[in-house]
């Protein structure tokens, strides 16, 4: 008989969902689609239309007129309508057709599905249901007060497409604080995770890795880094809002991370992620920009690591894991409200839940390493006759 402790572990592992998570979901900057074109997005397993008329609102149809077929996102906005590039079907935001240049009349039955939608702080959310409910009145966005006020910076905004990988990878990391370290050159010094309703939480604190230059700081004559504060939440499957504050030798630099995603398909999804900061006293526009630029630039590698990582690491339902690994079964738990009927989200699922990690150990662990790393570098500088 094997023992215990010489069985060997196996990776577990279903197939990644074909349904998509109910919810509301950022496509991106409002005013990236209110230029009277219409744009294809491929979401949810299927092409959608987005578009806006001269009344300015927002809308998302199914991309595929339902007269023959024809390709919506490659027609052309009229009035407040989408006209069809095959037979000049033209439909309304509402999913119905409104004009047939060439017809009598509109068929009573010409109704194509109409997505909702919201323009909130910026950026154009729409809402997925697979029972095709609407929005309920207390699932929202939370305002984000920076955003529209003239004391913050305008987005500044990144999109990604990753392929081979389920939106899943990106949020497990609400509760990851080892890779913090890794990937994000952070030292976690506290972390704390709550989940209740529809939203999840981390709370964390960190230092910067003194073995990793910090490329937002390169050439800006910025004040040295003491660390950041962060609080960010999930508000639903796939929109965090992190407000996080940077502390300097100088003050603190106030800022806003959006971090979001929508699925393409089972395996595939568009990762989007802007930053805008509070504009200390005496700086103007420009340096303000450049600074939010250079935040962006640097959460950027980071995400390109997690990147790498998600594209070649295994889909595992039974993760082993260890005291400091957090409780990413219970977020798991959380995150699966989403893919299920309304009818089956049980309490524990959406029951207040609070996990704080222990960091002395791990930092006990990860101080030796960055020492080590900055005496390596020394010596062989050293050896190169360099200076220090």
């Amino acid at each position: 008989m094997t023992a215990v402790e010489d069985e060997v572990r196996r990776i577990e592992a279903d197939a990644a969902p074909t349904r998509f998570a109910r919810g509301w979901h950022c496509l991106g900057l409002a005013k990236d689609f209110q230029d009277g074109k219409p744009h294809q997005v491929l979401a949810f397993g299927q092409k959608l239309v987005v578009f806006s008329g001269e009344d300015g609102e927002v809308n998302v149809l199914d991309g595929y007129c339902r007269h023959m077929g024809g390709d919506l996102s490659q027609g052309t906005v009229k009035g407040n309508n989408i006209a069809c590039p095959f037979h000049d079907w033209r439909w309304g935001g509402d999913g119905r057709c409104k004009e047939i240049p060439y017809a009598r009349r509109v068929p009573m039955r010409a109704r194509t599905a109409s997505w909702p939608t919201l323009v909130q702080d910026g950026m154009l959310f729409v809402w997925n249901d697979p029972q095709g409910n609407q929005p309920p009145e207390d699932v929202t966005i939370p305002r984000i007060a920076g955003a529209t006020d003239e004391n913050w910076t305008d987005w500044t905004w990144y999109t990604t497409v990753i392929e081979g990988a389920n939106c899943r990878e990106i949020v497990d990391n609400v509760v990851d604080m080892a890779h913090f370290f890794y990937i994000h050159y952070s030292f976690p010094t506290y972390f704390k995770n709550i989940f209740e309703g529809t939203t999840a939480t981390q709370f964390m604190e960190g230092t910067g890795r003194e073995d990793v230059a910090r490329p937002q700081n390169t050439g800006s004559n910025a004040p040295k880094s003491l660390g950041n504060s962060s609080v960010a939440a999930y508000h639903g499957p796939s929109f965090m809002i992190d407000d996080l504050t940077y502390h300097y030798e100088d003050g603190d630099i106030q800022s806003v991370l959006i971090n979001c995603h929508y699925p393409i398909d089972s395996n595939s999804f568009v990762l989007q992620y802007g930053v805008i900061v509070e504009k200390k006293p005496g700086m103007d526009d420009a340096e303000a920009n450049e600074l939010a630029r250079k935040m962006g630039d640097f959460i950027r590698l980071g995400f390109e690591q997690d990147v790498t990582i998600w594209k070649n690491k295994a889909r595992i339902d039974n993760p082993l894991l260890c005291e400091e690994d957090g409780p990413v079964y219970q977020l798991r738990r959380w995150y699966e409200q989403f893919y299920v009927d309304v009818d089956d989200v049980t309490d524990e699922m959406t029951d207040r839940f609070e996990f704080e990690i222990d960091t002395d150990r791990p930092n006990e662990a990860w101080k030796r390493e960055v020492a080590e790393n900055i005496a390596a570098r020394e010596a062989a500088s050293s050896d190169q006759g360099q200076p220090v």
